[in-house]
């Protein structure tokens, strides 16, 4: 849970770079809670016109940009540039490139987007 809290707490931080385990557990943790969330909007019966929940709707909100962050810094941990997330735009192809960009170990040492994160744990 302390992966996720520290995303959430650096949800504005679009720069530096993210381990592995950090965009992994970010991830876990956040499809848990909109599944939850969403069994609680079935349960409540707060589902919108198309069948989305409620809840889940404005979690998915008050995560974007989070999620949108963690990403840059997990593609900057590889040494690419964020820009590499326009691939998600590519159905299948790109998110399928995009998981194994996230999937691969980070850069040792140093690289254009600071320091190595793994020498802080």
């Amino acid at each position: 849970m302390d992966w996720y809290l520290s995303v959430i707490r650096n949800y504005i931080g679009f720069t530096g770079r993210a381990r592995r385990k950090e965009f992994w557990m970010f991830i876990l943790v956040s499809a848990i809670l909109a599944a939850v969330l969403s069994i609680v909007d079935k349960i409540l019966g707060w589902q919108l016109g198309d069948g989305q929940g409620i809840l889940a709707t404005i979690y998915s909100l008050l995560v974007f940009v989070p999620s949108l962050a963690v990403h840059f810094r997990r593609l900057h941990d590889t040494d690419r540039s964020a820009w590499w997330l326009l691939l998600m735009l590519i159905p299948i192809v790109g998110w399928i490139a995009l998981i194994v960009f996230n999937c691969q170990s980070g850069t040792p040492g140093d690289n254009r987007f600071g320091p190595d994160p793994k020498r802080k744990f």
